[in-house]
């Protein structure tokens, strides 16, 4: 038998124990208040498996395709890394040289990172920067003007200490590549990834994607009613996740991680620096630990963990109403995308992990009640659910309050403006509207309903003057200081 008709065979043999794929899908859809998801398995350089499940615009009725585009979210960080190994080969960057080397004025706030932080730093998250998500979620800053704020940004770790998940990071090395390449990241990836590996769909903007007749709309579930929400514009951002793409194109990328950077017998990335992304950088924190996963690492642009006691490649993603997994068995040859169109949905990980047990022959996992226990959830009937309850009275401002209102900086997040409106006092920041209730002791509970959060801000005020300052914990992660943000002068 040839090798073709061997890999074919193969392959062949795989499909059949995906035959349960179909109803397990519309099991999860219907589990998890799913509204489309799109499916995807290569083993070796054969797609056994390309297919989608319902809807990617509900309102119409139009269901999802294999060439439906979704946002992939942080599953772009890849494409950057992957940009990044191939200026290595090239000479150009050097994994463990300083950023200052290349950016003469990159400074960070503190000097030791300023000096050392190197991209592969950068790319493994260890710059002891908490992540910080509010100076770029929503901002009309440039890519340029984000750069330029991270001298304002406090740490909360020791520089290379611990693993923190850092998109500002991941923007920062999209800059680099950029910079050494004498263009844009976009322009890099799209000239020596993209067309490369005939991703012919894939772009980078939503407001690009809106613009043809085949994508996804994003929702989210809204008391048990699917909302259609607006599309999130991270342009900006855009190398730690602005990508769209679909399931032709994102078995194409797979195929090229299990092919070790080789693409129709051609080197776009040296087994070398594939080797480099494939590899442990740094040991990370999981919000899925659990006996199937019980070590988590971070290479690269991808996290590396064992699962059920076979080496796994992957990495998620998730920005407003859609969210992804990308994953590869590497020793397998097996590749796994799903995409979904569902706000902070689990059903790529749920489905991700059932097609590893079919196709490894395990007894599959009980991912729904393993995933609903990993989230501190479980299952209520109608009796068991909570009532809701009265909404609490609104405690009276203890002075006037023209004490509160005004506009407030923070040299690295920007203005915050503190306004008064028919809904009660809000605070405004990168043009999110912040509701705030008082609590006594000029201090305020705020929510950012984007977030689910909802923060305890505090005003400095002296008697009988307008507030100074403002306090806001934005960095929920420990030791990291609230936020400070100083009244301007009118």
């Amino acid at each position: 038998m040839t090798t073709t008709n061997t890999t074919a065979a193969a392959a062949a043999s795989l499909q059949t124990k995906l035959l349960g794929l179909d109803q397990f899908m519309t099991g999860q859809l219907e589990q998890w208040k799913g509204v489309g998801a799109a499916v995807a398995v290569v083993h070796k350089d054969q797609v056994i498996w390309s297919k989608g499940y319902g809807y990617r615009d509900l309102e119409a009725g139009l269901e999802v395709t294999p060439d439906t585009l979704f946002a992939i979210g942080s599953s772009t960080k890849s494409f950057t890394a992957a940009a990044a190994a191939q200026l290595v080969d090239e000479g150009l960057l050097d994994w463990d040289t300083p950023v200052k080397t290349y950016l003469p004025d990159f400074q960070m706030y503190d000097p030791v990172a300023t000096e050392r932080l190197t991209i592969r730093d950068m790319l493994c998250h260890r710059s002891g920067l908490p992540r910080h998500e509010m100076v770029w979620y929503n901002s009309p800053r440039s890519r340029e003007e984000l750069l330029l704020s991270l001298r304002h940004l406090e740490p909360n770790r020791d520089f290379r200490s611990k693993w923190q998940y850092q998109n500002l990071m991941y923007m920062a090395a999209g800059y680099l590549i950029g910079h050494l390449k004498g263009t844009s990241w976009e322009q890099v990836v799209q000239e020596r990834l993209l067309n490369p590996l005939g991703m012919n769909s894939s772009l980078f903007s939503v407001k690009e994607m809106q613009q043809l007749s085949n994508y996804a709309k994003p929702y989210m579930d809204h008391e048990g009613v699917h909302t259609q929400i607006p599309f999130r514009t991270i342009d900006a951002i855009g190398p730690a996740g602005c990508l769209n793409s679909c399931l032709t194109d994102m078995t194409a990328w797979l195929q090229f991680q299990l092919q070790q950077g080789v693409w129709k017998e051609n080197s776009l990335i040296s087994k070398e620096q594939m080797a480099e992304m494939h590899i442990p950088q740094m040991a990370s924190d999981s919000p899925f630990h659990s006996k199937e996963l019980p070590v988590s690492t971070y290479g690269l642009g991808w996290m590396i963990e064992p699962y059920r006691g076979h080496a796994m490649i992957h990495h998620g993603g998730a920005i407003d109403g859609f969210a992804s997994q990308v994953a590869f068995l590497p020793d397998e040859q097996i590749g796994i995308v799903v995409l979904s169109n569902t706000n902070g949905s689990v059903i790529p990980y749920t489905t991700a992990f059932y097609i590893m047990d079919c196709l490894l022959g395990m007894e599959p996992v009980d991912w729904t009640s393993t995933f609903l226990g990993l989230m501190g959830q479980v299952e209520l009937t109608e009796e068991e659910k909570p009532k809701p309850e009265a909404s609490p009275s609104v405690q009276p401002l203890d002075c006037p309050v023209s004490v509160y209102t005004g506009t407030y900086n923070h040299p690295g997040y920007g203005e915050i403006l503190v306004h008064e409106t028919d809904e009660g006092l809000q605070m405004r920041l990168n043009n999110l509207d912040m509701p705030l209730q008082y609590k006594g002791s000029h201090s305020f509970s705020v929510t950012l309903s984007h977030f689910g959060w909802s923060l305890d801000c505090t005003f400095e005020v002296n008697e009988g003057l307008p507030a100074a300052s403002v306090c806001v914990p934005f960095v929920l992660e420990p030791k990291a200081r609230p936020i400070l943000f100083t009244r301007l002068q009118d």
